[in-house]
């Protein structure tokens, strides 16, 4: 009797799980392109960088660096921001502060902060002679919505009206 109640509770815990998959399989391609659904996961670190393929971007056929997607790594050509032009005193500690630019200048590239359905977004709030503030910004997932307990730094790109060349970049979290 003992045997027939583990064997029924078995197969009960298969037939939930079955349940589940299927109705998972079922949502997924709702996640695919165009749906306005995030659905991005980090590469694996073992796995070697892709060189052949273009860094995602939202506007098909632009160049690696210009605003877009978030991505996981910086824009091939990039070049890191001097300490002493950056000023990242409004972030909390344990924030990223890498900033890089491309372009000519024209083109920042930092590494945000966003997790689980959040989605890490910037802006370049002011612009003017010496400095150029950029916002940067979590966007929360939808409400009920079951969400992964991860952090990740993705880096976003953020047009700037002119080239950056001695100004110093603020960053800035806004909630």
């Amino acid at each position: 009797m003992r045997y027939l109640t583990n064997v029924i509770g078995l197969g009960l815990i298969v037939v939930a799980v079955s349940a589940c998959g299927a109705q998972n399989q079922a949502a997924e391609p709702a996640a695919g392109p165009g749906s306005g659904t995030l659905s991005t996961v980090p590469p694996s670190p073992t796995a070697p960088p892709s060189s052949s393929a273009p860094a995602p971007s939202s506007k098909p056929g632009s160049q690696p660096g210009v605003p877009g997607a978030p991505r996981q790594e910086v824009p091939e050509g990039s070049t890191k921001l001097p300490d002493k032009q950056l000023d990242a005193s409004a972030l909390p500690a344990d924030y990223p502060r890498e900033v890089y630019t491309s372009n000519g200048g024209t083109i920042l590239n930092i590494r945000g902060q966003e997790g689980g359905c959040g989605h890490a977004t910037a802006e370049a709030a002011q612009q003017d002679g010496t400095r150029v503030t950029v916002n940067l910004t979590e966007l929360k997932g939808q409400t009920g919505q079951m969400c992964t307990m991860d952090i990740r730094h993705p880096v976003i790109s953020v047009a700037l009206s002119a080239p950056l060349g001695e100004r110093t970049v603020v960053l800035k979290q806004m909630r």
